[in-house]
């Protein structure tokens, strides 16, 4: 008994000496809307799932608040202060950066529902396909890949380069309608920027995109490890598990199947996107 006592503390010792001596790893993550994206809580959440599984004790470490352009220009210097990003791909991105071809929001960055003002809740309601749509004004942020898919499709679109800015413009209707993704819109029409805006009931837009984690060129070992650990934890159920907890019920709230499907192309996708692998994408 002694010696099985014994044998069980060696162990128990060696397994913490073993832990302890793991060094951690720094993963710098460039905020790209500020504290207040709506993607934050669920993409550290996959990060940290992605070191877990792939056996790192990352860091991981907010970076300055900067947009989308300016951190794939950080990405691409040796000393850039940031090592990844999350966003959507486009061919330039993937040119720019590694990126994990993992689809981090299984698709759902493409289907888009559209804030509203108040005093127009039926405005989308007769809208029957892009034609339609093309009669109406969009709001976007210049530098969002969004804003050159909408524009391919012949969709008119108000651009600003601040995030922040769309919500007064449309509460003071410079443009009609501010389409979102179904990951972001419930929680953008509860802050009070959004006053007097609401979420369309009738339409959803559709193209096909994916939200990946950006890596810089600098840093090949640490994207070849997250991309392992995201591997691991889709094929072990944990990815769908953080799915489901961050998005599920978001997705019944907005009931996608009872609204107007509008499919769009999208220009921008790159050919390696893995559309054929259906387990790693949504569907209503």
């Amino acid at each position: 008994m002694y010696r099985w006592i014994v044998c069980c503390l060696s162990g128990l010792l060696m397994s913490l000496s073993a832990s302890a001596t793991v060094r951690p790893v720094p993963v710098r993550y460039a905020l790209v809307s500020g504290l207040e994206d709506p993607h934050l809580p669920y993409m550290l959440s996959l990060l940290q799932l992605a070191c877990d599984e792939a056996g790192l004790r990352c860091q991981l470490q907010a970076a300055s608040t900067m947009n989308q352009s300016r951190a794939m220009v950080q990405l691409g210097k040796r000393e850039g202060g940031i090592d990844l990003f999350w966003g959507m791909t486009s061919r330039e991105r993937e040119q720019q950066a590694i990126s994990i071809r993992i689809p981090l929001d299984k698709g759902l960055l493409g289907w888009r529902v559209a804030l509203i003002h108040a005093s127009q809740p039926d405005l989308l309601a007769g809208v029957r396909d892009v034609k339609q749509l093309s009669r109406l004004m969009a709001g976007q942020v210049a530098d969002w890949p969004d804003t050159e898919i909408l524009r391919h499709a012949g969709l008119p679109v108000l651009t600003t380069q601040d995030y922040g800015n769309l919500f007064p413009m449309l509460q003071r209707k410079r443009f009609d309608y501010f389409p979102r993704s179904v990951i972001e819109v419930q929680r953008e029409a509860a802050l009070p920027v959004a006053k007097g805006l609401l979420i369309d009931r009738h339409l959803v837009l559709h193209y096909p995109t994916a939200m990946y984690f950006f890596v810089s060129r600098n840093k090949p070992e640490l994207a070849a490890q997250l991309e392992q650990g995201l591997r691991k934890a889709l094929k072990d159920g944990r990815f769908n598990q953080l799915f489901q907890r961050y998005n599920g019920q978001l997705l019944s709230q907005l009931a996608l199947a009872t609204r107007r499907e509008i499919p769009l192309d999208n220009p921008l996708l790159p050919p390696a996107t893995p559309l054929q692998d259906r387990t790693l994408w949504y569907r209503p």
